[in-house]
């Protein structure tokens, strides 16, 4: 089968079938199991032991990692999905809607975050690098498939109207 050489590559299909995109599935879906192993031991015990306000920054925190994560594996599967030809890339991005990849930054104080457990800490920074390049990979995704051609453009049209009306044709 031979490509259009006047189309466009559509990143977000090439991308979700590449090695790239299962390394990054696995990574990810690896962190998330890091992360729930450590919340549900090493890290409770770690947690009791903290001060007051440490503590609280610690719910907090831990709290924001959960809800990263759980976007980052809604976002992973949501597009294993279209990989796999379960979902097409129309119906994947109607899901981006309910999957909010939103931008979240810690509200904890530089205190705080100082009396953090160190690996708690490692989760967060982790985690916020793999949401930061998920967001970006699904703003591409999302730009292959702009709104409608120039030719179907209604601002389009009308600015071919104008042109015509004034002799400006182009």
């Amino acid at each position: 089968m031979f490509r259009d050489e006047k189309a466009p590559i559509d990143f977000g299909r090439s991308f979700v079938g590449s090695e790239a995109f299962r390394t990054l599935f696995r990574e990810g879906m690896a962190l998330v199991e890091e992360t729930a192993a450590y919340l549900d031991g090493p890290g409770r015990d770690e947690s009791r032991n903290l001060r007051r306000q440490a503590a609280l920054a610690y719910a907090s925190e831990s709290m924001r990692l959960t809800t990263r994560l759980m976007q980052i594996a809604s976002w992973l599967l949501v597009q294993r999905a279209v990989a796999e030809g379960e979902i097409s890339p129309s119906q994947a991005l109607q899901e981006r809607h309910r999957v909010r990849l939103s931008g979240q930054e810690s509200n904890a104080s530089p205190f705080d975050s100082a009396a953090l457990p160190e690996r708690l800490k490692d989760l967060i920074g982790r985690s916020m690098r793999l949401h930061a390049r998920i967001l970006h990979l699904d703003r591409l995704i999302a730009d292959d498939n702009p709104g409608p051609s120039h030719a179907e453009s209604p601002v389009f049209a009308q600015q071919g109207l104008i042109r015509s009306a004034f002799g400006t044709g182009r």
